[in-house]
């Protein structure tokens, strides 16, 4: 299985945790970058950047405006 095959994978089943659990392991593997110079940590961020630009740029993923993403959070923190 290739990495980005099993990165795939790891991620259809981690979104299957309890939020809890998700919670754990998004702490878990953002403490697992703490060793990374800061130069590195740039240069992940803005592979991050370009990889999502490049996703918006070919029509593979759909921007939400700002104004709705904040009002979705509003309306789910005011239940």
């Amino acid at each position: 299985m290739s990495n980005s095959a099993a990165v795939e994978s790891i991620k259809r089943e981690m979104l299957t945790l309890d939020p809890d659990e998700r919670v754990l392991l998004a702490h878990t593997l953002a403490m697992s970058l703490e060793g990374l110079s800061r130069a590195q940590l740039n240069d992940l961020w803005l592979a991050e950047a370009v990889r999502r630009d490049a996703q918006m740029e070919s029509g593979e993923v759909k921007g939400v405006p700002g104004d709705a993403v904040f009002a979705h959070i509003e309306s789910r923190h005011a239940q």
